[in-house]
């Protein structure tokens, strides 16, 4: 059942040594959910809170999908599964990256036991590598390319207010691709129809 299988990543212990803090895993399911959200790994204030993307990037986000808060919550609805569980400390240039034992150990027994996703958001490069492998050489020719990852993933950068000279770099991801992930996330959400 996935509640166990929940309960079992919520209190991984896995990497417990390599983190600068307790593990505090962040991640949301339920076997009804029909969007995934797969991101890299909490920062340090959802290490705070507990709460998956409570933070400005998850403000970024939810505007990026066109949901509030609240059905962003509804784990019944949307299920967040990042690349690391536990925030894994500060690096030269902002957060280092996920945790690489988290994704192997748990997430094919997590997506096993949620048949109903319709739709997954690939949030940065981690998870983008990990699902679609090394197709293109950088974030932004696999952002370009979402089109071919259809009808089941959803590639996109990193909503992160440290992505702002990517986003100026690159307007086609305002005017042509954020149409398009609302469409595609409210679709998800109404069961593919």
């Amino acid at each position: 059942m996935l509640i166990n299988v929940l309960n079992e990543a919520r209190n991984c212990r896995l990497c417990a040594k390599q983190l600068p803090h307790e593990p505090r895993p962040a991640l949301r399911a339920h076997a009804n959910a029909r969007l995934l959200i797969i991101g890299q790994a909490p920062g340090s204030k959802v290490h705070a809170s507990g709460i998956p993307w409570d933070d400005p990037s998850g403000d970024r986000l939810r505007n990026w999908l066109g949901i509030n808060k609240n059905l962003f919550y509804d784990e019944t609805q949307i299920a967040i599964i990042p690349m690391g569980f536990c925030y894994p400390g500060k690096g030269r240039s902002g957060d280092l990256p996920p945790r690489p034992e988290c994704a192997p150990q748990w997430h094919a027994a997590l997506l096993s036991r949620m048949p109903n996703i319709q739709l997954t958001l690939l949030i940065g490069q981690y998870a983008q590598r990990y699902y679609l492998g090394k197709q293109h050489r950088t974030l932004t020719a696999t952002v370009k390319a979402w089109r071919d990852y259809l009808p089941h993933y959803f590639a996109l950068p990193h909503p992160s207010p440290r992505n702002q000279l990517w986003l100026k770099k690159n307007p086609w991801f305002e005017t042509e691709v954020l149409s398009e992930v609302k469409k595609h996330t409210q679709n998800a959400l109404a069961g593919g129809d």
